[in-house]
């Protein structure tokens, strides 16, 4: 099974809750997914007319693909229950809190799922300690393996 990490969106930002997400896709999508042709780079989710699409995620196009084969940055739209979608939209109305994609998983049925977080954009000495604590860690690891 397929699993993608936007290791990223850690770095970025502090996430404190975390949502799993349907994904609206073509055939072509999922099997480039399959095959890990994901990008998450600068992706991000949005609203629109009460619906939450994410945006700027790049699912490369299908090898053997044909005329039929997708744009490979379209907007994609998650699936989400509404009251998580209210949830959702009251968080991202405070000031410094997005949504970012976390991860996209294929599930023992064969769907695609995307977990998405909301979090705040981290700081740059936020951003050095979370430098520093995995080098401790790593460290720690390191001393206690031999």
């Amino acid at each position: 099974m397929a699993e993608l990490k936007n290791r990223s969106a850690y770095f970025e930002f502090a996430i404190e809750d975390k949502f799993i997400a349907g994904l609206v896709l073509t055939g072509t999508e999922i099997k480039s997914i399959r095959q890990s042709k994901v990008s998450f780079a600068d992706s991000f989710c949005y609203f629109s007319k009460g619906e939450l699409y994410v945006k700027s995620l790049h699912i490369a196009e299908y090898t053997y693909g044909t005329y039929a084969n997708h744009d490979p940055i379209r907007e994609r739209k998650l699936l989400l229950q509404k009251k998580e979608l209210k949830k959702l939209e009251k968080k991202i109305q405070e000031r410094g809190y997005t949504i970012v994609p976390l991860r996209i998983f294929i599930t023992e049925k064969g769907l695609a799922k995307m977990e998405i977080g909301v979090g705040k954009g981290k700081k740059l000495h936020d951003k050095r300690d979370s430098i520093k604590q995995r080098e401790v860690d790593r460290e720690l690891r390191r001393n206690f393996k031999v």
